[in-house]
């Protein structure tokens, strides 16, 4: 038989891009823009619907690097669009379609309550489903012109400060309409993008390859490519056969959880990060109302709090997403930190704090340590979790690892004293999947534990400002639940899947001792010195300010232990810690604000430190030792010092 297989999928990308994709707003009227300009940083949405607006039109330049303006959107669904799935899309000048690392924004409505976020590949926010016709439509948008810092590459730019980066305008306004979805298109869209995906994966000698070939190309001859609105329930019912097939009972199973990872600062700085948070946040608390089967995987406590006080809209979104199980804190830390930099007091630290917020604040005690990006682990990691209560540690990185590939994807990873915790790194080899083919076969392909372990976790979803988990993938979601010739999908919340997999695996799983060295980013721990220094610093600092506090406390009257103070030094240096922050991966200008948050801390433990020990002296000198071993010998002070005692005051050791 003659093999017109590239013909047939030539002529199915070139459908699919010319003709069918484009079909999916069936029509289209723009919006009127108005614009404004913040000065300076970014503001409260309130005070951003007092702004003065002027007349704006699309196609004119915007947005000087790191500036801020808002758009009012205003126009009216047209009658004649009753009854159908109305939105407005927005692009206000996207580069390309990589989505978190350009411009970004989060649509309001008119009163400033946030409704999502838009991005390269989401940009559409819901108007009415379905429209009665004749609805006025009036949104506001923040948008960020956040430069793509890496257009050439790792290589020096000026665009990596807000002090440096200059005035020059990044972006031009595309568009801002309201249009109507097709729904019947747009789900075969998705139909012929899972088929056409899943195909190109099989081996050409499977028959699976040639049905779903056959399929698609039957599909096409009852497409009318000049009519495909009204020709798209046809060409779906050509495909109903192919995508019904069951998986086979042996296939692998992925566990997938919604997933938005979101460094706390890298190429923007730590305000922009809050930013971010919310337009994700906005995003997955709307997709849930859609997709109930959804369940987001989302780590830094840090990130929860920066969104309670800036957007306490979304933050109430959050927590009856977390009570309606379509939300789930994991990683039971305050940022996503290095792992090998901070002392073993910090880390204990980053955990306590984690789980204390997201149990007072969610009701939810976290048992996973969360940490697919950060630069390899120290060997005390299985230690410090088993004690906070944790049970189980998820990684990515080690995939990047240049030269040792490790053996496993799901073991017990054993530390320094000999605890162990139930480990998983995604054989899928990313924590931003989409859920297509090549994805999914290589995570069942790359699997190292098969024959004795079944399945493995798939995180789901656009990070850094890319909004996280979208319509598209759960639709790809549900097609994949069971399909031949793929893996099963179930979306379920990492826990459900430790469970499982160590109930599978546990008592067979293989054990690796010692550290998880990362054979990558070595550099990052020799570089921005300022920064290292200022982490170490302020350990030590905060140490000796709580040792001598607690001193006072029990021991001077009237002394108040400054709680609060100490409370919110500790998280300032733990959000420092964070693994672009602490490492020196970041741009300069989260290193400078470093340099500047560090000192402001140790000015303000030096006078903790000198208020509690001021309150221990009483009335003589005391000679404090912060030390934990007993000290003997003669204390020997300074000259000013020794001026300073009265004669013959005694000296009292503590």
């Amino acid at each position: 038989m003659h093999d017109d297989r590239p013909l047939v999928e030539g002529r199915l990308d070139r459908a699919l891009r010319q003709f069918i994709r484009p079909a999916q707003y069936t029509a289209r009227v723009p919006l009127t823009l108005s614009a404004w300009r913040t000065p300076g940083e970014p503001v409260p949405v309130a005070e951003a619907l007092a702004g003065t607006y002027e007349p704006f039109t699309t196609g004119t330049d915007w947005g000087s690097p790191w500036s801020t303006w808002w758009f009012r959107l205003e126009g009216g669904v047209p009658k004649e669009w009753a009854g159908r799935r109305v939105e407005a899309v927005i692009d206000p000048g996207f580069t390309d379609d990589a989505p978190g690392f350009q411009a970004e924004g989060l649509v309001y409505d008119a009163e400033g309550v946030p409704i999502k976020g838009i991005h390269p590949r989401n940009r559409h926010i819901p108007v009415a489903a379905p429209a009665a016709g004749g609805e006025p439509v009036r949104l506001l948008l923040e948008a960020a012109a956040n430069p793509s810092v890496l257009r050439d590459g790792f290589v020096p730019t000026r665009l990596g400060d807000v002090l440096t980066a200059g005035d020059e305008p990044l972006y031009r306004f595309a568009s801002a309409e309201l249009a109507v979805l097709d729904e019947t298109v747009w789900h075969l869209v998705l139909d012929i993008e899972v088929l056409s995906e899943l195909m190109r994966e099989l081996p050409a000698d499977r028959p699976r390859r040639h049905e779903i070939l056959r399929a698609l190309e039957n599909a096409l001859d009852a497409l009318d490519l000049h009519d495909v609105p009204g020709t798209a329930a046809a060409a779906r019912a050509e495909l109903t056969d192919a995508l019904g097939r069951p998986a086979h009972s042996s296939a692998h199973r992925v566990s997938a959880a919604g997933h938005a990872h979101i460094d706390s600062a890298w190429l923007w700085p730590l305000r922009e990060t809050v930013r971010k948070a919310s337009r994700t946040f906005a995003n997955v608390t709307a997709l849930a109302d859609e997709y109930p089967e959804l369940v987001f995987a989302c780590s830094q406590a840090q990130q929860y709090a920066w969104v309670k006080e800036h957007q306490p809209h979304i933050w109430e979104r959050i927590k009856k997403a977390v009570a309606d199980g379509t939300w789930a804190p994991v990683g039971s830390m305050w940022v996503e930190s290095d792992a090998n930099m901070p002392g073993g007091e910090a880390l204990a630290r980053q955990i306590v704090h984690g789980k204390r917020f997201f149990l007072e604040e969610l009701g939810v005690d976290t048992e996973e340590i969360w940490l697919p990006d950060s630069f390899g682990y120290t060997a005390a990691f299985p230690q410090l979790a088993k004690l906070a209560g944790v049970k189980w540690f998820l990684t990515q990185k080690l995939s990047w690892n240049q030269v040792n590939k490790m053996p496993h994807h799901t073991f017990w990873w054993e530390g320094i004293d000999g605890t162990r915790v139930f480990t998983h790194f995604p054989p899928v080899d990313t924590y931003n999947a989409q859920f297509s083919a090549s994805e999914l076969a290589h995570a069942e392909r790359n699997f190292a534990d098969k024959g004795l372990a079944t399945r493995s976790l798939v995180p789901f979803g656009y990070g850094d400002g890319g909004g996280g988990p979208t319509r598209e993938m759960m639709e790809k979601a549900r097609r994949l639940a069971s399909l031949e010739g793929s893996p099963t999908v179930e979306i379920q919340p990492p826990s459900a899947f430790f469970t499982e997999a160590e109930r599978e695996y546990g008592a067979k799983a293989p054990v690796w001792s010692g550290e998880l060295y990362l054979e990558l980013h070595r550099a990052t721990y020799t570089t921005q010195a300022k920064t290292k220094q200022g982490n170490r610093r302020s350990e030590h600092l905060l140490r000796e300010a709580e040792l001598w506090a607690t001193a006072a406390a029990l021991h001077a009257p009237g002394y108040a232990y400054p709680y609060d103070d100490l409370d919110r030094i500790w998280k300032t240096v733990l959000l420092h810690q964070f693994h672009d922050i602490l490492p020196g991966s970041s741009i300069a200008w989260v290193h400078r604000e470093a340099r500047d948050s560090y000192e402001r801390a140790r000015a303000e433990l030096a006078g903790i430190v000198a208020a509690a020990v001021a309150a221990l002296g009483g009335d003589g000198p005391a000679v404090l030792n912060a030390s934990p071993y007993e000290r003997e010998e003669i204390a020997v002070l300074d000259a000013e010092t020794a001026a300073a005692l009265p004669s013959g005051a005694p000296v009292q050791p503590l």
